[in-house]
C-alpha cells in the first residue's frame, strides 16, 4: 500500500587544536520562510563568545545535500539545483567577537521572480557556516607573540545554518520507500531500517511510525522513529527499535506522515 490519504539543525565538530575557539551559535539552527518570487525577507544568526577573551569567527555559504547512507554534501554554493544560495547576502563575513557578548549575523534572501524559462515550485536551501578561527592559525588576525611555538591538533567548530525557501502555495509532497529490512545487532536488540526519500519538491519533516498486527489483525503496538528534515532529493534512514516485541509473524504497517492528507504507508510481513 503506497498512500493511505495521500530536506542539521546541524553542528559539526572537525578535528584540525590545543587551541578552540569558544563560540556558539544561539536559536535555532534552520530557519524556514515562506514566501512568493520577487519578495525579499530578512534574518539573523546570533553567535556567542562564552569566554573572557575575544574571539574570531568567520561566514560563509555551502550547498547541502545529506543521504541515507549517512553521506552529507556541502558542495559550492549556487551548484545545487535547489540552492537558494544565490538569493542569499549576508554580512559580516569576519568577526571578533567580544567577550562574554553576542554578534548578530545578519542576512538578506532575495527570491527572484519567476520567468517563462523558469518558475519556481516547492523548497530552496543552502546553509550558512559559522565557523571559530583558532588563535595562532594561519586565518586568525590576531597578534600572537613569535617567541611561542605554535605546535599540535587544533579543534575547531564548525555550525551550519540552514537557510530555507518555500515558495508560497507551490509544490507537492511525495516520498519514496528505497529499502526496508529487519536487523539483529551484536547485543540483541532487533531494528527495522526503513530508508525513505523525498521524491517531491517541498521540504517534509514526517512523524514515522511502525504498527504491527498478529496474524488476527490484533494491533500489538506502534513503534516510532525519528522526525527528521527531508528536503527534496534527500533520504535518511529509520532504525526503529522493536527489540521489545515478543518472536512470531506480524504484518508491519511503515507510515509516513507527511501532515494533512499527505500520509503514506507501506505494508512489509516481519518474521523474528
Amino acid at each position: 500500500m503506497k498512500k493511505l490519504l495521500v530536506f542539521l539543525g546541524l553542528a559539526m565538530l572537525l578535528v584540525c587544536g590545543v587551541a578552540v575557539s569558544q563560540v556558539s551559535v544561539i536559536g535555532e539552527l534552520s530557519n524556514d520562510k515562506e514566501a512568493r518570487p520577487g519578495e525579499k525577507y530578512e534574518g539573523a544568526v546570533s553567535v556567542r563568545n562564552d569566554t573572557n577573551e575575544p574571539q574570531e569567527v568567520k561566514v560563509y555559504q555551502t550547498d547541502y545535500l545529506f543521504f541515507r547512507d549517512g553521506t552529507n554534501a556541502y558542495g559550492e554554493p549556487g551548484t545545487v539545483a535547489r540552492s537558494n544560495a544565490k538569493w542569499v547576502t549576508f554580512s559580516p563575513s569576519f568577526v571578533t567577537v567580544p567577550p562574554q557578548a553576542t554578534v548578530a549575523v545578519n542576512y538578506s534572501v532575495n527570491i527572484p521572480q519567476d520567468t517563462p524559462e523558469k518558475k519556481l515550485v516547492g523548497s530552496y536551501w543552502s546553509m550558512l557556516m559559522v565557523e571559530g578561527i583558532a588563535k595562532g592559525s594561519a586565518e586568525s588576525a590576531a597578534q600572537t607573540d613569535p617567541k611561542k611555538t605554535q605546535m599540535g591538533i587544533r579543534q575547531t567548530i564548525r555550525y551550519g545554518i540552514q537557510i530555507a525557501t518555500h515558495i508560497a502555495q507551490t509544490g507537492t509532497k511525495k516520498i519514496n520507500f528505497v529499502d526496508t529490512k529487519l536487523l539483529p545487532n551484536d547485543k540483541g536488540k532487533r531494528f527495522l531500517q526503513v530508508d525513505i526519500e523525498n521524491t517531491g519538491d517541498l521540504w517534509i519533516r514526517p512523524e514515522v511510525y511502525v504498527e504491527l498486527f498478529s496474524d488476527k489483525g490484533e494491533s500489538k503496538g506502534k513503534f516510532p522513529g525519528v522526525r527528521y528534515r527531508l528536503y527534496p532529493g534527500t533520504s535518511v534512514r529509520q532504525m526503529i527499535d522493536l527489540t521489545s516485541v515478543a518472536p512470531g509473524t506480524y504484518k508491519a504497517l511503515v507510515v509516513v506522515d507527511a501532515g494533512g492528507e499527505d500520509v503514506y504507508g507501506a505494508e512489509y510481513t516481519l518474521k523474528f
